[in-house]
């Protein structure tokens, strides 16, 4: 094959920001308040499509969308057709982990530069981009293991954890989910790379066995639902605050508690310091206490970063663990404390790094990866205090890694991805909608997401001088999220199988006990189809599963009979359908879906009846001027400065446009065309 150059570049050097979850909606609306100054700019000398909006793909949700992005072809053609996937060889209520570009059966754009001879860095890119899939030495990859941020599946070794000392706690206690802190389903953490070459995790919160071997969930009650859960408790320290003992440094008047990493298996004795005017205003962390030095100061309100420690698993395996802190409040008579402690990550596990020498190139001399934080629980203070400033340090050291890797490594293309939109808005998203079950006032919910896109404005303007230098930088999603209107149905569900709407409608039987206790397991022998992951049913097909029972010759009429039940169901309340659209699998390739890695039927849920995204039409909008739709926009050389063209720019577009303004050829398996009314040169 000619992997020469094919035609002239537009431009030497291609920045992609992709910026996970971020809604042309909101943009716009904020832009229009003049919130946004850094992407106002953006705007002015580059191009983008009516109301900032590419029409996305399907399914809505993150590996497969990212693959998309990187291959300019669909869910169907590439094979990523779910956040998880369902296996070949175990029943369908099982989901195998799907971050794993083994798993992509299309080619990424960044092979193709790489060998027309540009040098390339793809930055935690999550669809389809580790382990690199070309050994070309112009291709360097960190991460893409997890969304989240760099080195979240595979470096945590700590969860995180609060912290409350008072002078009238009676002994140091550290409890697992005690505290109250937020959950998204868009997660996975300690993935161990070296222990499975299928890529496998073991985490003890999902499942107890390797990952490899399988997810099982089955979802029977609204606890269960990954989806749809906001709250969940997190891990608590309480300590006693007492005078101090055998110290050998404590200043005149300190006062001392403890913290407790690793559950328990690590302590940390720490001192509240006075200021200068009397009042206990600072804290200090020690190692021990015959230290002279402390790991850390903590004063209240200012996030310190990389401070580093310890970490222990229950094995006794102990690791070099990089963590950030913070003080939340503190009583002047030193009396009472609240603290925030975050995740652990190991600072040796370059696994995820190649070549792996760009680890130590970071490390040394930006800083190591920032911890991930899940923060919510309608708590103005976990969202605002603790997960939003948490995600600066992110901007702040994902800005700064990306900016001294191009300058050392004389890059000329980077593929980039920040997840702090997605992540964050999962903790607080379905609260924009007027619920009953919301606890703070609506201008509340709608100042955390404004935060947010502050937030991303301040990222993105850390790039903005390479427009200078001659790069031409791309701003863009996957998808966005909405806020829907009435309640979760009981259908669709991330990471397993949701129960209750099939159950409900005949076609999906539970087993029972002795007693006739109905159990979370599904009885095979009675069960015509599940529905698993986002948006697939599964026929339990005779000759195809293990345990199948429906002929082959009546698979027609069964798919038929699932469909017309969808689209027959109503919500309880409205009386509304919930179902937007089911499809056979072989017509589900007109909205990119479909194959032989898609569901026998896929469905989407009808708008105002889903999640905040990943089980709906990427045109689904929401409460609170939220939308599905993935954004886009594009500045720099080659492109039309200030242009908005009316032409619909699809999400299998992006690549071949960036390939046309690069000069290389396309992605083997490209389905989109260049968007030629935004680039200068015509063709």
């Amino acid at each position: 094959m000619n992997r020469m150059l094919q035609r002239k570049a537009a431009t030497e050097k291609l920045l992609l920001l992709g910026v996970d979850g971020m809604d042309p909606s909101l943009t716009s609306k904020y832009l229009a308040q003049g919130k946004l100054p850094n992407i106002k700019k953006m705007l002015e000398r580059g191009a983008s499509g009516k109301d900032l909006i590419m029409l996305g793909g399907h399914p809505t949700v993150t590996p497969p969308m990212w693959t998309t992005l990187a291959t300019g072809c669909y869910a169907n053609v590439h094979g990523i057709t779910g956040f998880w996937r369902s296996p070949d060889t175990k029943t369908k209520d099982y989901v195998e982990y799907n971050l794993d570009s083994r798993n992509c059966t299309a080619e990424p754009l960044w092979n193709v530069l790489a060998d027309a001879g540009k040098k390339t860095l793809v930055w935690h890119w999550p669809g389809s981009a580790w382990p690199p899939t070309s050994d070309n030495p112009n291709l360097m990859v960190v991460d893409g293991t997890s969304p989240g941020s760099v080195g979240m599946a595979t470096t945590t070794v700590d969860g995180e954890f609060f912290v409350g000392a008072n002078v009238e706690i009676p002994e140091l206690t550290f409890a697992t989910r005690a505290a109250t802190n937020s959950v998204a389903p868009c997660v996975v953490e300690n993935l161990d790379l070296e222990s499975s070459k299928e890529a496998g995790i073991s985490d003890t919160s999902i499942a107890e066995s390797d990952m490899s071997a399988g997810l099982r969930l089955i979802v029977v009650n609204e606890s269960m639902q990954t989806t749809s859960i906001t709250e969940a408790p997190s891990d608590a320290v309480r300590s006693p605050i007492k005078e101090p003992s055998g110290w050998e440094h404590a200043p005149e008047g300190a006062k001392e508690f403890f913290i407790m990493y690793s559950k328990g298996l690590i302590r940390r004795p720490c001192l509240i310091l006075k200021g200068a005017n009397g009042d206990y205003n600072r804290v200090a962390v020690y190692k021990s206490k015959k230290d002279a030095e402390p790991l850390v100061v903590l004063e209240p309100g200012i996030m310190a970063r990389e401070v580093i420690d310890e970490a222990v698993k229950a094995d006794g395996k102990r690791f070099r663990a990089n963590r950030n802190m913070k003080l939340l409040s503190i009583k002047p008579d030193g009396s009472q404390l609240t603290m925030w402690v975050s995740a652990g990550m190991d600072t040796e596990n370059d696994s995820v790094w190649h070549p792996k020498r760009i680890f130590k190139e970071v490390t040394e001399n930006v800083g190591y990866p920032t911890p991930t934080t899940m923060l919510g629980c309608q708590d103005k203070q976990m969202i605002t205090d603790c997960m939003l400033d948490n995600w600066y340090t992110t901007a702040d050291w994902q800005a700064a890694a990306i900016l001294h890797l191009i300058e050392t490594e004389k890059l000329d293309a980077v593929f980039s991805h920040f997840h702090a939109p997605d992540l964050q808005c999962h903790m607080f998203i379905k609260h924009l909608a007027e619920k009953d079950f919301n606890r703070l006032p609506h201008e509340d919910y709608e100042k955390f997401i404004e935060d947010i896109y502050l937030q991303v404005d301040y990222y993105l303007g850390k790039f903005i001088h390479l427009f200078d230098e001659g790069w031409t930088i791309s701003v863009f999603s996957d998808h966005a999220q909405v806020s829907p209107k009435h309640d979760m149905q009981w259908l669709g569900e991330l990471g397993g199988v949701n129960v209750r709407l099939m159950q409900e409608l005949g076609f999906t039987v539970l087993k029972t006990d002795e007693n006739g206790k109905e159990l979370p397991e599904i009885d095979w022998s009675k069960t015509k189809a599940i529905a698993v992951r986002e948006q697939h049913i599964y026929i339990n097909l005779k000759g195809r599963e293990p345990y199948g029972i429906v002929e082959p010759a009546d698979q027609y009429e069964l798919e038929e009979e699932i469909m017309t039940a969808l689209y027959g169901y109503k919500d309880k309340k409205t009386g509304h359908r919930v179902v937007s659209v089911a499809l056979r699998n072989r017509d589900a390739v007109l909205l990119g879906q479909g194959g032989p890695h898609a569901g026998d039927i896929c469905y989407w849920l009808a708008e105002g009846y889903n999640y905040d995204h990943a089980d709906c039409l990427s045109t689904t909008l929401g409460e609170a001027d939220t939308s599905v739709s993935p954004i886009f926009f594009i500045a720099g050389k080659g492109v039309k400065q200030g242009f908005v063209t009316d032409r619909i720019i699809r999400q299998v577009d992006f690549v071949p446009t960036l390939a046309v303004l690069a000069g290389v050829r396309m992605p083997a398996q490209c389905e989109g065309a260049p968007a030629y009314q935004i680039l200068e040169q015509e063709y």
